[in-house]
């Protein structure tokens, strides 16, 4: 119970990578705020967690955020552990990729980190301690074809880790990005079905084609990520930040 006392935000906390961080801080003691759009989902993941509570939250919608954020404050307190793990992929050809779809992933996925950021970082600061962890992708690190909105989206990110760790450096509040391959979730569900029905082959195919620049040959599994997430948020990892961490079998080096 390391974290006891301590209130954690996970956006994108109903499903997937956010649930199994939502579960892992829960079970350290803290109280967990999960924020997503859709609601039902997260008060049906609410009731799983020990005091866990819902909030609906559009993060790329900033008067979302502050109403989402005021709410979870006005539970928990202020936010010493904030995971923005809320993001969308979709696959689209570079010439096929107009502004609004950019515009999407760069709000998802960037923006919607950034807002949230704001959300808590004063309080943060007036406490001199935090953590600040940013789900990103292996997406920050390497490039993929077909999904140049979303891997610049998540460059971004990075960059965004990166700087922010140089600024809150001695201020007792630590920054870093974890960076999963291909995780066993909706998102990549959605891409094995796009695969299986745009070329006919079988599911454990269309893995293998996701997975083929894993050495391990596998998909990342969300307990693998979340458990990164709770050695983060704790004490002894003070002086971890700025950091990119792959969690990808091998495939980043």
């Amino acid at each position: 119970m390391e974290l006891t006392g301590k209130h954690a935000v996970v956006t994108g906390g109903g499903r997937g990578i956010g649930a199994a961080i939502a579960d892992v801080l829960s079970m350290a003691g803290a109280n967990v705020t999960i924020m997503g759009r859709g609601l039902a989902r997260l008060e049906d993941k609410a009731k799983t967690l020990r005091g866990g509570i819902a909030v609906q939250c559009d993060v790329t919608s900033e008067n979302s955020v502050t109403t989402a954020f005021a709410t979870a404050t006005g539970k928990y307190g202020p936010v010493d552990i904030l995971i923005n793990n809320a993001g969308a992929a979709a696959a689209r050809p570079f010439r096929k990729t107009d502004r609004a779809h950019m515009q999407a992933m760069l709000d998802v996925n960037l923006i919607g980190p950034y807002l949230c950021i704001q959300a808590v970082i004063a309080e943060m600061l007036d406490k001199k301690a935090g953590r600040i962890i940013n789900i990103a992708s292996t997406a920050a690190l390497k490039g993929y074809a077909y999904v140049c909105g979303y891997s610049a989206a998540k460059h971004g990110l990075l960059g965004l880790t990166r700087s922010l760790a140089l600024e809150m450096a001695r201020t007792g509040i630590t920054v870093n990005a974890l960076c999963p391959g291909f995780t066993e979730t909706d998102i990549a569900r959605e891409a094995i079905r796009n695969i299986v029905a745009a070329t006919g082959r079988t599911e454990a195919e269309a893995i293998a084609e996701l997975v083929i620049h894993n050495p391990q040959k596998r998909l990342i599994e969300p307990a693998e990520v979340a458990a990164a997430a709770l050695w983060l948020c704790r004490e002894s990892s003070a002086s971890i930040t700025g950091q990119a961490i792959a969690i990808a079998g091998g495939e980043v080096m």
